[in-house]
């Protein structure tokens, strides 16, 4: 256990004692409309969708679109997992992981309130009692370090405000060997009709996961418009 946290004590203070830490944002005037004029990495960061826009994520083509079942399958979920659903939003995804993990639990975190009091309404009607809420900030999802087998990000990373500090943060509450699922819209391929802020390749996610000590495991592509990429902690 001591080597364990000296270990992530020195990878913590290698990330922060970076040239890519220390100047790891941009800020520019001119930008495109559906960004907030900072750059990660060379990504302009899009623009968070508000709690306005919460009816999209409950739309019932949403089914078919998204095939969310074949998300489900992706994720490899035991009985008795421990999921942090980041960006949860609504719920949309959180219910699924709670109703497939009977023994487990799943944190469903965000950082607006009213989303928040959106997924709380939701979690009353499906009287589902192992699924709790967790108001994050811009810079930690507020869980509990070595305490999650899965962090699952679905169409929300693109829109971290601070990317590099949320993702260190998500690496510390992985557990030993725990994993990150992200689920993108394609940017690789133009006909993916999504604003292309909100959408994002391979390539870049791999590049800013590797910052956070996340391991590359695979790509599923058998969604109809999104990659499914999967991490390993380190």
């Amino acid at each position: 256990m001591f080597w364990r946290r000296l270990a992530a004590i020195f990878a913590v203070w290698m990330c922060l004692s970076s040239p890519v830490w220390a100047d790891a944002y941009e800020v520019r005037a001119n930008h495109d409309p559906d960004g907030i004029g900072k750059i990660y990495m060379g990504r302009e960061i899009a623009q968070v969708m508000g709690h306005q826009g919460a009816g999209w994520l409950e739309r019932s083509s949403r089914e078919t679109e998204e095939q969310p079942q074949k998300v489900m399958t992706a994720l490899q979920l035991k009985p008795n997992s421990v999921v942090a659903d980041i960006g949860a939003g609504t719920g949309y995804f959180s219910f699924r992981i709670a109703s497939a993990i009977p023994q487990g639990k799943v944190y469903a975190v965000d950082v607006q309130p009213e989303m928040l009091e959106i997924l709380n309404y939701l979690k009353d009607q499906k009287k589902l009692s192992n699924v709790e809420p967790i108001l994050g900030n811009e810079t930690t999802p507020n869980l509990p370090e070595n305490s999650v087998d899965l962090a699952l990000m679905v169409d929300a990373y693109h829109e971290f405000e601070f990317p590099q500090e949320m993702m260190l943060a998500i690496a510390r509450s992985l557990k030993p060997q725990g994993r990150v699922v992200l689920v993108e819209y394609r940017g690789e391929n133009p006909f993916v009709m999504i604003k292309g802020l909100h959408k994002m390749t391979q390539k870049q996610v791999r590049q800013e996961m590797s910052v956070a000590g996340l391991k590359y495991v695979e790509t599923r592509n058998g969604l109809p418009q999104q990659h499914i990429m999967i991490f390993e902690k380190a």
